[in-house]
């Protein structure tokens, strides 16, 4: 059978000129490519199907172009993939257009927001057959086989006789190493890595991929879904499966990988297994992971230096010991300095710190701890967002207790805590202090760490024009009316607002409102790219 695959996008990748094409002759685009659907691709054409794979990221598949496509193929079965709430009204809208194309067609859903909310998901979008819940590998070769009879599919939810029916859930699978190695090449994207930051600051030209080589994560940080999609389980990919799919890339020309796993640094002896498989078969890609600072794998910081991780990722969240128990993080302002230390120390080029502001029960004095210890910390590279709440979440719940959300009106919505929380600080007070303490915080890095900071400041000026590596030091200085810099701009021109703080409000827009607002915008972005293919000093466009 054919199938068609498309990645859904928040509106906020950014594609390369294309004078800076890959080899190949493919568009580059920063960020991480769209693992799901080409992890499914493979499952599939290794059981014989034929599948085509589309990524809203493409400039050159928007979709009109995926609509004649499927005028043209007619396939079997459309699945539409994406991983979260902000994620779902642009899928919405994307099905509705499909389905007035093609009302034969079977179309699914699949992803983590839409495994949390799947009887309501089929509720409010009629015009999707099946939403997938949970692992897709096999669930997908199921329901091929039982396309119009989809009763034995572990699952799905569907509809019958109007009527919504959920079928069991899938036993979760924990053999990981009996799937492919996701299909990368049909796929026509090359991918650029890039560093979280508000300004898309490029970190490697090198081809870059993303792998999965664990799923789940036990802890219960109430502002995570992970642990409620993945039943509070830990599964890996055998260190030698690893290995394998790591001899792969280098055979392929890839450069750089992350790890997408929720924890990495979670089981001592699969991590030292893993280096010493990289370091023994002579893989040279540089890779980057995510961990929690209270690892107990710590010691092997070393090992996985020398094995060529060159970017490690850590949840600190607050400077806050209360906050972090607020957040039940179950880790300590002690535990988190280890870590960032060790992992320096280690020869770790590339250290990172996620944090939060605007939490619950936050205060002032709170938020400029937070700051205090971003910048104490030998860390290279942070990032400090509003705390958002979405259903799944242990602190959804709360908020459902609390009357701050409804169950009914609000599941599939997105909110910044500090709009519906009366504990948490205002919006303005949370951008002024936040504005402050990144002031303090780069005039200490600077001082404090210059020979770190200079290290980090020439990988990016390798990739970024001078001007725009500049503004990422002295945004912070020039105030809320100084203007932006045209890469920020082009950043910014997604749905007229910065994707971050608009997040949440494109949620509670109706569908008939984002739509308009998505139709405007594409005759922006076009212009704006147009008028960035034409100029030397914009290293990249906005795209849908």
């Amino acid at each position: 059978m054919l199938v068609f695959l498309i990645h859904v996008r928040d509106p906020q990748f950014y594609a390369l000129p294309a004078k800076t094409r890959a080899k190949n002759g493919r568009i580059r685009v920063m960020g991480f490519p769209p693992i799901g659907i080409m992890s499914l691709s493979s499952v599939l054409k290794r059981a014989g199907h034929e599948c085509v794979m589309f990524d809203q990221a493409n400039p050159d598949t928007p979709n009109d172009v995926i609509l004649e496509a499927i005028k043209q193929r007619q396939p079997a079965l459309i699945g539409l993939s994406f991983l979260s709430t902000t994620s779902y009204p642009y899928a919405k809208i994307l099905a509705r257009q499909i389905r007035a194309a093609n009302q034969q067609v079977k179309l699914a859903f699949g992803g983590v927001f839409a495994s949390l909310n799947a009887s309501l998901v089929k509720l409010q979008c009629p015009e999707v057959d099946f939403v997938c819940r949970g692992d897709g590998e096999q669930l997908i070769l199921d329901l091929l086989e039982r396309l119009d009879d989809p009763q034995a599919v572990g699952g799905l939810t569907w509809a019958k006789d109007g009527r919504v029916v959920s079928n069991a859930n899938r036993t979760m699978e924990r053999n990981l190493d009996q799937w492919p190695f996701p299909d990368r090449d049909s796929l026509e994207l090359d991918f650029v890595e890039s560093m979280p930051l508000d300004v898309p600051a490029v970190l490697s030209m090198e081809r870059f991929t993303t792998m999965q080589t664990s799923r789940g994560c036990p802890w219960p940080c109430v502002f995570c879904d992970i642990p409620i999609f993945n039943e509070g389980k830990w599964r890996s990919r055998s260190p030698q499966h690893v290995t394998e799919e790591f001899k792969h890339l280098q055979e392929s020309g890839y450069g750089s990988v992350y790890f997408v796993d929720d924890h990495f640094l979670l089981q001592p002896k699969r991590i030292e297994a893993i280096c010493k498989g990289v370091v023994d078969n002579g893989i040279t890609i540089q890779w980057g992971c995510e961990g929690r600072v209270d690892s107990v794998a710590q010691h092997l910081f070393p090992a996985m230096a020398k094995a060529h991780c060159r970017t490690l990722m850590f949840g600190v969240e607050s400077g806050s010991q209360k906050i972090l128990d607020r957040l039940k993080k179950e880790q300590t302002l002690k535990e988190v300095e280890t870590a960032v230390v060790n992992a320096k120390q280690a020869g770790i080029e590339i250290v990172h710190g996620f944090f939060t502001v605007g939490n619950p029960d936050e205060t002032v004095e709170d938020m400029q701890a937070t700051f205090d210890l971003a910048a104490k910390l030998p860390l290279d590279t942070f990032g400090f967002n509003r705390l958002c709440v979405y259903r799944g979440t242990p602190l959804w719940q709360e908020y459902v207790k609390r009357g701050l959300v409804s169950e009914q009106t609000d599941w599939y919505k997105y909110f910044k805590c500090s709009e519906i929380d009366p504990t948490c600080l205002p919006g303005p007070v949370i951008n002024d202090e936040r504005q402050a303490g990144l002031r303090k915080l780069f005039v200490y890095k600077v001082l404090h760490y210059p020979v770190q900071t200079f290290r980090l400041l020439r990988r990016f000026l390798r990739f970024m024009p001078v001007l725009d590596v500049a503004y990422l030091i002295v945004k912070p200085f020039l105030g809320q009316k100084k203007g932006a810099t045209k890469a920020e701009v082009l950043s910014r021109a997604v749905e007229h607002g910065a994707m971050k703080d608009q997040a949440a409000s494109f949620t509670q827009l109706t569908d008939e409102v984002l739509d308009k607002v998505l139709q405007e915008s594409r005759a922006e972005r076009l212009r704006i790219q147009q008028e960035a293919e034409g100029s030397r000093e914009l290293p990249m466009a906005s795209v849908r």
